[in-house]
C-alpha cells in the first residue's frame, strides 16, 4: 500500500512518506502472512489424516464391487431359468405358468436388490462428498472450530478402534459429525476380532473371501494362517482323518508359495498336540490366536488405509514432546506446564484413559471429554502446529 504525497508537502514530509509506506506494507505482509500460515501448518498436519478421505472410498468402492457380484450372480440365475424353459420342447400350460411366475419373483428380488444397492451406493457418495466439503471449509477465519471438530473427529476414532461404540457413537451424534466418522468400518472389524478371540476362523474367513482380490492384490497369506490355525486345531482334537482331508483341500493350494509352513505344520499329524518340541509345541500355544487378532488387524488396516495407530495418540505424543521443551515463551506458566504434562502422561500410559471411557456416554466419559477438550487449545492444536514446522519454532501457550 502507498500513501499519496501532500500537493504542498514540505521536504521533511517527503521524508517520511516512504517510511510511513515501509511500515503499511510491513503490517498488510503480517496480517496476509498469518492466515496463510496457518492453513499451510493445517495442510501439513492433514498429511497424518490420508485415512479420513482412504476410507469412506475404499468402502464405496467395496460396495460397488459387492452389489455387482450379487446381481450379476442373480441376473445369470435368471438367463439360465430362461434358458432351460425356451429349450424344453414339451411343455404344459401349468408350468409354463409356474415358470413365468418364478420368473417374475426373481426379477421383482433383483429389482428390490438394485434398489437397495443403489441406495447403499449414495450414501457412501454422499459420505465422500461431505468429507471433501468439510476439507474445503477449512479457512482462516474459522480454523479453531474447525479444529474442535476435528478433535471430536479423532476422539471417535479412539472409541471406535477401543471398541467403546456407545460412547463414538453418542458423541458424533451430538456432534452432527456422523458423516465426518467410521464407526461402522470399526464394528465390522470387532466381529472378526471378536470371532478370533473365541477361538473361530469362520467371520475372519468370511472376512478374506469378501477381499479375496484385494488380498490377493497384496500377496497376504492371512487367509494361509486362519487355514493353519484350523489344521493345528483338528489335530489337537485328534481328529487326524477330517485334518488331512482338510489339508488336501485347503492347505495344498498354498503349498507352492508356502513350503515350509505347510511342511511345518504337516508334521504336527506325526508330533501330536502334546509334544515338548519347542518348534511344534508353539503351534498348539493360545497365544496364536493373539498372533491372528493382530494379522487381521494389520492386513485391516492396510486394506483401508489406516494408521496402526490411533491419530490420538500421535498428536498427543507431538503435543507432549512440545510441552516438555522450555521455549522462553511469554506468559507461560511453567508450573501448569509441567502439571498438565504429567496428567496427560498418565492418560497415554493408560491408553488415553482405557479405563475412564465405558461402554455408555456417563459421568467417566464426560470426564475424559472434558478434560480433553480442556487441553485441546494447548495439547492438541499444539501437537498440529509442531508436526508441521520447524524445530525452531517458538510455541505460544495462552491460558484464559
Amino acid at each position: 500500500m502507498e500513501i499519496d504525497p501532500l500537493p504542498n508537502g514540505s521536504g521533511s514530509n517527503a521524508a517520511t512518506g516512504p517510511e510511513t509506506a515501509a511500515t503499511t506494507t510491513a503490517i498488510t505482509v503480517t496480517s496476509n502472512t498469518a492466515p496463510s500460515s496457518k492453513l499451510s501448518h493445517l495442510t501439513e498436519s492433514l498429511k497424518l489424516e490420508h485415512q479420513f478421505l482412504r476410507v469412506p472410498f475404499e468402502h464405496f468402492k467395496k460396495t460397488i464391487r459387492t452389489n455387482h457380484r450379487t446381481v450379476e450372480k442373480e441376473v445369470s440365475a435368471v438367463i439360465s431359468s430362461v434358458t432351460d424353459v425356451a429349450d424344453s420342447d414339451e411343455i404344459s400350460k401349468d408350468d409354463a405358468i409356474l415358470s413365468l411366475t418364478s420368473l417374475v419373483s426373481r426379477l421383482q428380488g433383483i429389482k428390490r436388490k438394485l434398489e437397495e444397492g443403489s441406495h447403499a451406493e449414495n450414501l457412501q457418495a454422499h459420505r465422500c462428498r461431505a468429507r471433501l466439503d468439510h476439507l474445503d471449509s477449512a479457512d482462516a477465519e474459522n480454523l479453531s472450530e474447525w479444529n474442535n471438530v476435528r478433535l471430536k473427529r479423532v476422539l471417535v476414532d479412539y472409541m471406535s478402534r477401543m471398541s467403546y461404540y456407545d460412547s463414538a457413537m453418542k458423541l458424533a451424534e451430538s456432534s452432527n459429525i456422523q458423516e465426518l466418522v467410521d464407526i461402522d468400518v470399526f464394528q465390522e472389524a470387532k466381529k472378526v476380532i471378536d470371532g478370533l478371540r473365541n477361538q473361530e476362523v469362520g467371520p475372519a474367513l468370511a472376512w478374506c473371501a469378501d477381499n479375496k482380490s484385494r488380498l490377493k492384490k497384496s500377496k497376504s497369506k492371512f487367509e494361509f494362517q486362519l487355514r493353519l490355525q484350523e489344521f493345528v486345531e483338528l489335530v489337537r482334537a485328534e481328529n487326524y482323518m477330517r485334518a488331512i482331508s482338510y489339508a488336501r483341500r485347503y492347505l495344498s493350494p498354498w503349498g507352492a508359495t508356502h513350503l515350509k509352513e505347510f511342511q511345518r505344520v504337516m508334521a504336527t499329524l506325526a508330533v501330536r498336540s502334546h509334544t515338548e518340541c519347542a518348534k511344534y509345541k508353539v503351534l498348539f500355544e493360545p497365544k496364536q490366536w493373539d498372533f491372528l487378532v493382530d494379522q487381521f488387524k494389520q492386513e485391516f488396516c492396510r486394506l483401508y488405509g489406516m494408521t496402526l495407530e490411533p491419530l490420538l495418540l500421535t498428536y498427543l505424543q507431538a503435543g507432549l514432546s512440545a510441552l516438555k521443551t522450555p521455549y522462553p515463551c511469554c506468559n507461560c506458566n511453567y508450573i501448569t506446564i509441567y502439571c498438565l504434562t504429567y496428567i496427560i502422561c498418565q492418560l497415554s500410559s493408560l491408553r488415553v484413559g482405557r479405563v475412564l471411557i465405558k461402554s455408555t456416554y456417563g459421568e467417566d466419559t464426560g470426564i475424559l471429554l472434558f478434560m480433553l477438550n480442556a487441553f485441546s487449545n494447548q495439547v492438541i492444536l499444539l501437537s498440529f502446529q509442531l508436526l508441521c514446522t520447524q524445530a525452531n519454532m517458538i510455541f505460544r501457550l495462552t491460558y484464559d
